[in-house]
């Protein structure tokens, strides 16, 4: 019986035990908004194309909303608790058609399911967003393509222009709000030179 009853105390001093761990510490999430603001807008003279904005792509690994950042030995970190408010490339694709329709270049911005028959099209993949900390220096990195849609039924596409896109942006400061704004800077760089691609082809 003595037996029996240290076998049943077992139980209450493991639970007393457990009691006595410290609590883990509770790390909340931070939500950044990735929207660098566009220039001045300008007002449209309605004689610009209608532009289609395609959705932007994401390369391998950038599907996910964590903070990317390169540390000295270039692995790659994905920050579990700063996150952006959308995928990049969700942000990427609604910032492109904010600043084509900014830019007063063209009488309409729409995207795929519109009714309006677009003039220029655009199209795109982001091949990079990070922060690298040895550099001190945000990255950001797109592919982009401006075609021409086929005029016809059974017609052909015509590319018009194809290029790489990098902007780099210095990190003021430490943490993760330094290399938000840093980042969301770089992307700014990004739509700035996509803005002058399509001006190339605008009227």
């Amino acid at each position: 019986m003595p037996h029996r009853r240290l076998l049943l105390a077992a139980p209450l001093g493991l639970a007393a035990c457990g009691s006595l761990l410290p609590a883990q510490k509770y790390t909340p999430r931070t939500i950044w908004p990735l929207q660098p603001p566009p220039p001045e807008a300008t007002a449209a003279t309605g004689s610009g194309k209608v532009l289609l904005v395609r959705a932007i792509t994401a390369a391998p690994g950038l599907e996910a909303r964590g903070l990317q950042s390169l540390a000295a030995d270039r692995s790659l970190n994905v920050d579990y608790y700063n996150l952006w408010a959308v995928p990049p490339a969700e942000a990427l694709t609604q910032n492109l058609i904010t600043w084509a329709q900014a830019s007063g270049l063209f009488s309409a911005v729409i995207t795929p399911g519109s009714r309006l028959t677009p003039g220029l099209m655009i199209e795109g993949e982001l091949t990079q967003l990070l922060v690298d900390l040895p550099a001190n220096t945000a990255r950001a990195q797109m592919s982009l393509l401006v075609i021409k849609p086929s005029g016809s039924i059974g017609g052909f596409a015509q590319p018009l222009a194809q290029a790489n896109l990098t902007a780099n942006e210095p990190l003021q400061g430490s943490g993760p709000a330094a290399q938000a704004d840093a980042q969301t800077k770089a992307m700014a760089g990004l739509l700035s030179q996509a803005v002058a691609q399509l001006a190339r082809f605008a009227r």
